[in-house]
């Protein structure tokens, strides 16, 4: 039998990991099995373990692919701007919202709607997922000691108030995000472009962005 090659490799764990959040947006992560994964997938019951070793790790890949899709904007907009406002933080991952497709770490396009009721549920695995949560609050560190750093400079521009605690208000534009998410998924909030203009208007007292 001829051996598989990277490529064909990689490409069948994507179809494996587009199955899996395709139930788990449809049905939640434990009512979905290994055995439907695979269903979805169109392939054989054990093959999903070829690629991955449980479904934990199917769900660790996916919430990778979901926390990078709201917080990578941000991360790049902290990394680069000398006077970011708190507003011009969150509404960089808000712009990424608002679109219908994205593309994963893999290159392939992928719902947002999908990925975003993937990481709601991700929230409910922290409280019983140790894996889950030693690396959430890696990301969640990482991105937070980024918006601190960015508010630090902002302050130094004059674009963030001088009574705003860098480390205290970085909570805050992560708080957003979140709240934002959860309205999102669960209210259908779905009108981002308002949402950003009123962020502005409330922190900025100007909804024209920078």
């Amino acid at each position: 039998m001829p051996r598989i090659t990277p490529e064909r490799r990689e490409a069948k764990r994507a179809e494996i990991v587009g199955a899996a959040r395709r139930c788990f947006s449809r049905d939640g992560f434990h009512q979905t099995s290994m055995p439907d994964i695979a269903a979805e997938a169109g392939v054989s019951a054990g093959a999903p373990y070829r690629y991955f070793a449980s479904k934990e790790e199917i769900i660790l890949a996916i919430a990778g692919d979901a926390f990078r899709l709201i917080f990578e904007p941000v991360e790049r907009l902290a990394a680069r701007a000398r006077a970011a406002s708190v507003a011009d933080l969150v509404t960089a991952a808000l712009e990424t919202l608002s679109v219908e497709t994205v593309t994963d770490a893999a290159g392939n396009s992928v719902p947002v709607e999908e990925l975003l009721r993937c990481a709601v549920q991700t929230w409910s695995e922290l409280l019983r997922n140790d894996a889950v949560r030693a690396r959430a609050a890696e990301g969640f560190e990482s991105v937070r000691r980024g918006i601190a750093d960015a508010l630090r400079r902002g302050q130094a521009a004059g674009a963030v108030a001088r009574t705003v605690e860098p480390e205290r208000g970085a909570r805050v534009v992560m708080g957003l995000l979140h709240g934002f998410l959860l309205q999102r998924v669960a209210f259908d909030l779905t009108d981002t472009a308002g949402f950003t203009d009123d962020i502005r208007t409330l922190m900025d007292g100007d909804p024209t962005p920078r």
